[in-house]
């Protein structure tokens, strides 16, 4: 295993980022953070009151605020980041300064769609199918920007796409 190095996980909501983390954490027998789960930790918020209330200009503002906190704070090994986190310029900026390596967890709209549809998680930018497709388009172009790229079959599980993580990031291949 690579000693020292940290990823973030990026992708369109309803991707598995938290799920592959909670397995690549596992695997690797390290802490990891869910940006999501601290932004409702520290606003005693869900997510979706937050963006419902304040609106998503002021959501991405506290998003930033967290990050820079789990950043300077944390030493955890794998960041699961949440949808439109990596979108957002200054982020892309704090995570690299801070040396983390970037991981797009790409795979189609529709496989997507189904896991934001099963999901008990109510995503406010997901409550449209074709605001929700947009969406997904336009942020193709800035996850790109990712420093690996797993491309998420339909049928692999977020324990397979974990798996594969730490067979090519984290091995040392």
């Amino acid at each position: 295993m690579k000693p020292g190095i940290k990823i973030a996980l990026t992708g369109f909501m309803g991707v598995g980022k938290s799920s592959v983390a909670r397995h690549l954490a596992s695997f690797l027998g390290c802490e990891k953070l869910d940006l999501d789960a601290m932004i409702e930790a520290s606003e005693r918020r869900k997510i979706v009151e937050i963006i419902d209330t304040d609106r998503i200009e002021n959501y991405r503002l506290i998003e930033t605020r967290i990050l820079k906190q789990a950043l300077k704070n944390h030493n955890a090994r794998i960041l699961s980041l949440g949808g439109g986190t990596w979108t957002i310029p200054e982020n892309r900026e704090l995570i690299k300064k801070r040396g983390l390596t970037t991981v797009w967890l790409e795979t189609t709209f529709d496989h997507c769609w189904f896991n934001i549809r099963k999901s008990r998680k109510e995503r406010p930018l997901a409550r449209d199918k074709r605001f929700a497709r947009k969406l997904f388009n336009e942020r193709q172009k800035v996850y790109c920007l990712a420093d690996w790229h797993f491309v998420i079959k339909p049928d692999a599980t977020s324990y397979d796409v974990a798996l594969q993580i730490r067979e090519q990031i984290f091995s040392g291949n």
